[in-house]
């Protein structure tokens, strides 16, 4: 009897636990099936095109590199260096007799042919300026120059901070007190003032007045490094004492791979954010720089060179507002587009986001 029962309890046993494995396959199955497993890069994506401000910074980035880049193309009609010269040429001639009785015939040349100022027409999409050229061509070709000095600048500026900081924040020691104090010094500049004795400089060196602005931007960039070396350093001294770090020492990786292939991409969304905001600053470097007469030479045109011409002329000011308004919306476009495509990219990294 006794035999019989522990047979039949272990019979019930093994049909419970077949039991219960059954309901656990079947309650698995299903939910293995619905769930869906999303990539980090697609949450990311998913995240940042959730928000309607990203949205609208691509768009009018997007439709800003279209205007400048496609734009010259499709609209042929004048070149950026290109003058309106489409009135009239006086000749006036009168009879001149000098203090020896001799008699000369002068022919005096009123050039009237040079259409500046002139009201938006079917030849003129926003009119001209005051020296002939075609506003509306000049506005795509000056977007051009801003907005690749912006990248360039920004692009450098990230690249001397990335390696800077990501030194001083994994060496530590005098190698980081070295940089930190550099860091110091350099955010103790005033960048304008330091810039126009930059300008004056260079003027006086003789140096070719179209390469201002690119000699200007370069040393710009060279005082702007800081804000990028201190956020990556910070990064770097709490990431370089991660299980994954020692890991890294432990198998006899050099330094450098330490550092550009194991911490760098760590801090790389932090990193991307900061470029992006950095666009809208630098763009507006480049304009004021222009406005005050360091950026490209006429007839040549920088959005900052667009507006430069109402420090000079006050009636263009009060007159003619196309001259000057169609390159600064320009500018708040661009900063704008910058600025919500930042924000985006800040919330869709966040990783404390769970939506």
């Amino acid at each position: 009897m006794e035999e019989e029962k522990i047979e039949n309890t272990a019979a019930v046993q093994e049909v419970a636990a077949g039991g219960e494995a059954a309901v656990a396959v079947e309650n698995e199955t299903p939910l293995d099936k619905n769930v869906k497993l999303m990539s980090p890069t697609r949450m990311i994506l998913r995240r940042f095109f959730r928000s309607k401000l990203s949205i609208a910074g691509i768009v009018m980035l997007v439709a800003l590199f279209l205007f400048c880049w496609l734009g010259p193309v499709i609209y042929q009609r004048w070149g950026e260096t290109e003058t309106d010269r489409t009135g009239k040429t006086t000749y006036a001639t009168y009879t001149v007799t000098d203090d020896d009785g001799n008699t000369y015939t002068q022919i005096v040349v009123t050039d009237n042919g040079i259409n500046s100022l002139a009201s938006p027409s079917g030849e003129h999409i926003l009119g001209s300026d005051e020296k002939g050229l075609d506003v509306f061509t000049r506005l795509m070709y000056g977007g051009r120059l801003s907005l690749t000095l912006s990248f360039m600048a920004v692009f450098l500026t990230s690249i001397i901070g990335i390696v800077l900081g990501g030194i001083a924040g994994f060496y530590g020691g005098w190698i980081d007190h070295v940089i930190m104090r550099l860091c110091d010094m350099l955010m103790c500049l005033p960048t304008l003032p330091l810039m126009l004795i930059i300008g004056t400089v260079l003027t006086a060196n003789q140096v070719p007045e179209q390469y201002y602005i690119y000699i200007l931007m370069i040393i710009l960039s060279l005082f702007s490094w800081t804000g990028m070396a201190r956020l990556v350093r910070g990064q770097i001294l709490y990431l370089r004492e991660q299980e994954y770090m020692v890991a890294a020492e432990a198998m006899g990786y050099s330094a450098a791979r330490r550092i550009f292939k194991h911490l760098i991409p760590n801090i790389l969304p932090q990193i991307i954010v900061t470029m992006t905001m950095s666009l809208g600053s630098m763009i507006l470097y480049e304009s004021t720089l222009s406005y005050l007469g360091l950026g490209v030479k006429p007839p040549y045109a920088s959005w900052g060179t667009m507006i430069e011409v109402i420090s000079r002329r006050s009636d263009v000011l009060q007159n003619f507002p196309l001259v000057w308004i169609p390159s600064g919306i320009c500018i708040l476009i661009a900063v704008l587009a910058f600025n919500f495509i930042g924000d985006g990219l800040r919330d869709a990294l966040d990783p404390k986001q769970r939506r």
